[in-house]
């Protein structure tokens, strides 16, 4: 089952819209999508998908990754009004958490490149289940990078396997040699860990909960030792913050940015 029928499925279960069903029949109507806010807007591709699923058409007034004003219509939509109504609030949550996120994501874009202008902002795996590709897309419309998708296509060593594995040196040559063709990103609390990793080729290297001056000195030790080794900054950052990593960092990756997002409000009104 795709993921909007499984959404509508949620909404409608067997019965469908009891409301609308028994109140109207034929009619048809029309409505606006309206953005009450400024903001980059996102989610207007899967709107779309979801009021063709309920039988309505949709006429794109903008599109995804643009900025748009309060007031702005955002798209319209035609056909029976049982079909509005049924794809309504799926369709909204769709475009309110998606711009959400598109929006925060360019406004922290936008503040660290102007200190880094090669700096990437990166989301995490701290996703809603279920929806984690329209989270990592609505990043990816902001300006940023969705990152590693999962763990099924990127190799990240983290505290844990470092644990189990007992060495840092053994998880990074283990993987080195069984997974040649993949770029290796290890995560470390420690400058120690951090020169450690630099000196075994790790590709990547996250520092994990550095304050900004640790981070930094740590990032010009490395960088001596692989000039070409990626530092990624994470744990910690915030909007407050971020720009204080931005000089140093290749990447900084944050949690926030899909976990914490206050989403933005539109509405949908008949006309």
């Amino acid at each position: 089952m795709e993921d909007i029928d499984r959404f509508l499925k949620e909404d409608l279960n067997e019965k469908g819209d009891i409301t609308s069903d028994t109140l109207f029949s034929n009619e048809v109507a029309e409505a606006k999508i309206i953005a009450k806010q400024d903001c980059i807007v996102a989610g207007l591709q899967e709107a779309t998908q979801v009021f063709e699923k309920t039988g309505a058409q949709t006429i794109l007034r903008a599109k995804d990754g643009d900025f748009v004003k309060k007031n702005t219509t955002v798209a319209v939509i035609k056909g029976p009004a049982r079909a509005i109504l049924k794809g309504e609030r799926l369709s909204l949550n769709f475009i309110c958490r998606m711009s959400g996120i598109a929006t925060e994501t360019r406004k922290l874009v936008e503040k660290c490149r102007k200190i880094n202008p090669d700096l990437k902002i990166m989301a995490t795996r701290k996703t809603t289940p279920g929806f984690r590709k329209y989270e990592k897309k609505a990043v990816k419309l902001g300006g940023g990078d969705p990152h590693r998708m999962g763990l099924y296509d990127a190799v990240m060593i983290k505290d844990n396997h470092i644990r189990i594995a007992g060495s840092i040196e053994k998880a990074i040559r283990t993987l080195q040699e069984k997974i040649p063709d993949k770029p290796i990103e290890v995560e470390v609390e420690t400058e120690k860990d951090a020169v450690k990793a630099a000196e075994l080729k790790a590709d990547i290297i996250m520092l994990d909960n550095f304050q900004p001056e640790d981070a930094e000195k740590t990032t010009h030790k490395i960088k001596e030792i692989n000039p070409n080794v990626l530092v990624e900054i994470s744990g910690g950052v915030t909007p407050d913050n971020i720009t204080e990593y931005a000089a140093f960092a290749d990447r900084i990756s944050l949690g926030y940015l899909t976990h914490s997002i206050k989403s933005r409000d539109f509405s949908l009104e008949i006309v």
